[in-house]
């Protein structure tokens, strides 16, 4: 008799250009937003309040960015990412379309690289996902890579397909939903009077707060965005695992740092795109997330005098305060305490529409 259940797909299941549509369409609401909320704390008053969002061309509030993000993401864990090793990077990340509750969430995946690893048991496997809305618009389109055993150790190899991936999203190939008029932005209701002329390229920002995550809320997290890898719920068989126990969804983490970013990067208006980003060291409950922030660059938008765009990485660190910007050390390896490096890009309004 047949086996109606699936046991995730391993490395010898990919095909370079296979087309995956994923299981389930999800309907966002209010009561995401509201959970979003407890669990990261983010203030960013886009998200907060739907007469600030309006007073910036937006129709309510939308879903923070990186809840729509982790919302796509979620749908491609039963197919891509169920036995993954580890989840490597993720480039070429957009946010088209702004996500608002009762929009409708899709996702597919195309297969764009693999590349079997040198012990024969494991590769990688590179996909680029469509997140769509009910409309068929585009909400995000990036690309990641993980790593995934081999069922058979001695399964022929694909021949290597690695993608050229690009250093970063260009100005040009933003989505710009918003739209300011002159002194209109409030940031008094925004929370920080420092606006994109502030920043320069260079600057770094420690955001200072920290936030301690309990077992309870990574997984509530998780289970928010159904994203079903075994790593993150079930102790019964981690703890016979690598660690012992259950590791904290990367994405979590970069939704912890985005909220701590909130001081000192106040004014920045969700995630336009993800132009790298590394998991460089496991989270476990218990730890305590700090993070600091480096302009990378900034940049005038096409034909817009309203808001500019800063290319921003932010690092995170477990146990560890960031006043002295923990990064790499002396042999260019990411010390012990960081755990994430994540390169994106963020809309922030000019000084001539402050009021």
């Amino acid at each position: 008799m047949g086996s109606k259940t699936s046991p995730g797909n391993f490395f010898e299941d990919f095909q370079l250009g296979q087309h995956i549509v994923h299981a389930t369409p999800r309907t966002v609401t209010t009561g995401d937003m509201a959970l979003y909320t407890s669990l990261f704390g983010s203030r960013f008053a886009i998200n907060s309040s739907s007469e600030f969002a309006q007073s910036l061309g937006l129709q309510q509030a939308p879903l923070d960015s990186l809840l729509a993000f982790h919302m796509v993401f979620g749908k491609t864990v039963p197919d891509i990412s169920l036995n993954a090793i580890a989840n490597l990077g993720y480039a070429s990340g957009r946010f088209d379309q702004p996500v608002y509750p009762g929009d409708t969430l899709s996702t597919t995946s195309t297969v764009i690289g693999l590349k079997q690893n040198s012990n024969h048991k494991t590769g990688i496997v590179y996909v680029r996902s469509i997140g769509i809305n009910q409309r068929s618009e585009t909400v995000v389109d990036y690309i990641r890579w993980v790593m995934v055993p081999k069922r058979n150790p001695e399964a022929p190899a694909p021949e290597p397909v690695v993608p050229d991936l690009p250093d970063a999203i260009t100005c040009d190939e933003l989505a710009v939903p918003f739209r300011l008029d002159t002194a209109s932005y409030d940031t008094h209701r925004s929370g920080s009077p420092h606006v994109w002329e502030d920043y320069e390229v260079g600057e770094r920002i420690d955001h200072v707060d920290g936030m301690t995550i309990e077992e309870a809320e990574h997984m509530l997290a998780t289970r928010l965005y159904q994203n079903t890898a075994r790593v993150h719920f079930n102790q019964h068989v981690e703890r016979e695992g690598r660690f012992g126990r259950r590791i904290v969804y990367g994405g979590h983490i970069i939704s912890l740092a985005r909220a701590i970013s909130y001081n000192g990067l106040a004014n920045a208006l969700g995630v336009a795109a993800i132009n790298g980003g590394r998991h460089t060291n496991p989270t476990f409950a218990g730890d305590t997330i700090y993070a600091w922030s480096e302009i990378l660059d900034k940049r005038l938008l096409p034909d817009r005098e309203d808001l500019g765009a800063l290319r921003i990485r932010t690092v995170a660190t477990k146990d560890l305060p960031c006043s002295n910007w923990p990064y790499l050390d002396a042999d260019g390896k990411y010390e012990p305490s960081v755990v994430l490096d994540f390169d994106y890009t963020a809309l922030m309004p000019r000084r001539s529409t402050v009021k």
